[in-house]
Order: C-alpha cells, then sequence, then structure tokens
C-alpha cells in the first residue's frame, strides 16, 4: 500500500520518539519530577494534565487521518478508471466517504455542487480538533507565566517571613527561606513545563494533524478536479460513464440471475431423481407400486389416527361427566 497513506502516522511517531529520548536525556539529573509530585501550587499538574490531554487528542486525530488516507488511496484505481461511479465506500461514518456521497446526492438531483466549500465542511471536524491542540499548546504557555507570577509571590511571601524572623526565631527564618526556595522552583518548573510542553511539543503535534488534514483535502481534490471532472457537468460523457456503470451493475444482477437458476435447475435435476429412485425402491418391494400408493396409504392411516383420538377424547369426556355427576349425587345436602 502506498505509504503516503501512513505519513502523519510516522511523523507522528518519530516526534514523539525524538522527544522522550531528548526531554528524558536533558532532564534526567534534575528533580523536575519530585517537584511536580510535591508542588505546592499544582500548577504543574494541570500543565501535564493538559499536555497528555492534548497529546490523547493528537494520536487519535492522527489514526483518524491515516484511515482516510487509506481509503482514498483504495479508491482511486476505480476513480482513475470509471470517475465519480466508480467510487463506492460502504461506511459512511468516515469524512471522505461522506464527501462523496453527498457530492453524488447533489449531482443525481441536478445540481453543480461547490466542491471546495463540501471538502470545507466534511473537513471541519479533523481541523478544529486539529486548532484545538494548538490553542492548548498557547493555553500551556499561559499556565507557564501564570505558575511564575504565583512562584515569584510564594518566594516574596517566604522572604517576608524570614526578614521578620531574622534574630528572632531560628526556626521561622528557615521555613520561610524553604517557602522562598518552593515558589523559586514554581516560578523555574512551570515556565519550563509550558514552554516546553505547549511551546514546542504541542504546537509540533498540532502541525503534523494539520498537515495531514491538509493532505486529505490536497488529495481529494486532485480526484475531483483530474478524474472526476467530466461526472460534474452534463456532458455526453457523463451521461455514456453513467450508462457504462448501469450496464455493468445490470449485467452482475444478470449473472447472480442465472447463477440461481441454475442452482435451481439442479436442485429440481436432484428432486427428479430422489423421486424416481423411490418409486423404483417401492415397486422392488412388496409395498404399493408407486409413490402415489404410499402418500394415500400414509394419508389413511393419518385419517384413522384422528378419527381415534376423537373417538378417545369423547369417551374421556363422557367417563369425566359421569364421575362429575356420581359425585354430585353423593354430597350431602
Amino acid at each position: 500500500m502506498n505509504q503516503w497513506a501512513f505519513r502523519s502516522l510516522i511523523l507522528w511517531t518519530v516526534w514523539t520518539s525524538t522527544a522522550i529520548i531528548v526531554y528524558a536525556t536533558l532532564y534526567r539529573d534534575t528533580e523536575a519530577f519530585a517537584f511536580i509530585q510535591h508542588d505546592p501550587s499544582k500548577i504543574t499538574w494541570l500543565i501535564v494534565g493538559l499536555f497528555g490531554f492534548g497529546v490523547v487528542c493528537s494520536f487519535v486525530l492522527t489514526i483518524l487521518v491515516t484511515l482516510e488516507s487509506i481509503d482514498i488511496v483504495k479508491l482511486v484505481d476505480n476513480a482513475m478508471k470509471q470517475g465519480l461511479n466508480g467510487i463506492h465506500l460502504k461506511s459512511q461514518k468516515r469524512a471522505v466517504s461522506r464527501f462523496f456521497h453527498h457530492l453524488k446526492t447533489s449531482l443525481a438531483a441536478n445540481g453543480e455542487p461547490d466542491v471546495e466549500s463540501l471538502l470545507n465542511v466534511e473537513l471541519a471536524v479533523y481541523h478544529r480538533l486539529s486548532h484545538f491542540i494548538e490553542v492548548s499548546g498557547n493555553l500551556l504557555i499561559t499556565l507557564g507565566l501564570i505558575g511564575t507570577v504565583a512562584g515569584l509571590t510564594l518566594t516574596l511571601t517566604g522572604l517576608t517571613g524570614s526578614l521578620e524572623a531574622l534574630g528572632q526565631d531560628q526556626e521561622m527564618l528557615l521555613s520561610g527561606l524553604r517557602k522562598a526556595m518552593a515558589g523559586m522552583g514554581t516560578a523555574f518548573y512551570t515556565t519550563l513545563l509550558g514552554a516546553v510542553l505547549g511551546g514546542v511539543l504541542l504546537r509540533v503535534f498540532s502541525q503534523i494533524t494539520d498537515h495531514g488534514v491538509d493532505g486529505l483535502h490536497d488529495s481529494l481534490m486532485r480526484i475531483c478536479l483530474v478524474y472526476c471532472a467530466a461526472d460534474f457537468k452534463p456532458t455526453l460523457e457523463r451521461d455514456i460513464r453513467a450508462l457504462k456503470t448501469e450496464l455493468q451493475a445490470l449485467s452482475s444482477d444478470v449473472a447472480e440471475l442465472e447463477n440461481a437458476f441454475s442452482a435451481s435447475k439442479h436442485a429440481m435435476a436432484d428432486f427428479r431423481d430422489e423421486v424416481a429412485r423411490l418409486n423404483e425402491t417401492t415397486r422392488d418391494s412388496d409395498q404399493p407400486e408407486s409413490l402415489r400408493d404410499v402418500v394415500k396409504l400414509q394419508y389413511y392411516y393419518t385419517k384413522l389416527l384422528k378419527e381415534e383420538v376423537q373417538i378417545l377424547n369423547r369417551s374421556n369426556r363422557i367417563w369425566r361427566w359421569k364421575i362429575k355427576s356420581l359425585f354430585s349425587s353423593q354430597r350431602p345436602s
């Protein structure tokens, strides 16, 4: 299969692997992970959580774009041979299938669809999701700046407490210094995480998905403009191609009907052979000479059995009535 269909997935995988290796190497000896666990402001938790959600959205969008690209690769050959009438997609859950379905519906109503506008409408969901990933990156940068301000606030609070305790309470002085250092750590790590996770990683993920969606748009437009252009206007070529498609569908139905008739013919032949074999068996034995005699005899036995059952039912009702009358007569008044 064409490797173009997996381009977005390959780029996403390569960028993820590169980011993990590079940043794990750079921050392996730091205490970034320990600080995130004990961050007093909890802003780093929010940054990491939003980043994880953005990565999941990016991966889901990449998978969807890859599936759409696979569908496009499959239908290119049919579009080259038969144009728009040769494109048949069973499911309408994806944007590519919905696009061609709505395009055919518009042409069937003798309309002149705007391919560019229709394509933008069908791919709008993917564009919005990719834009959300980019906005998430910008939001992470903003959260990093907010964390910087919060960390500086904690630092000033700790220093103020330390200055007040200077020369009076050694323990309060150390507590204020610890709070000031924690505030500096919050300011530093939130800025770092916001810039790295949002400003670098998520923005690249957004660019990958954007290019994937743009690739879908370009491929569908190429198919429509190169292979399906004759189907958009009421020309003789369009009518001939539609007639050929209908004739092919009709010939397929006729072939299926011929196969059904052939199967029915063989079944009737087998049935005749079975009846003839049964007649020969009954003729050779001491049983009646034909299948009709066997059926008549079976019907006669069935009728006798039915009459016997009816007589038995009537006798049972008579005996039940007699027993009931006997008990009624013996009951004291």
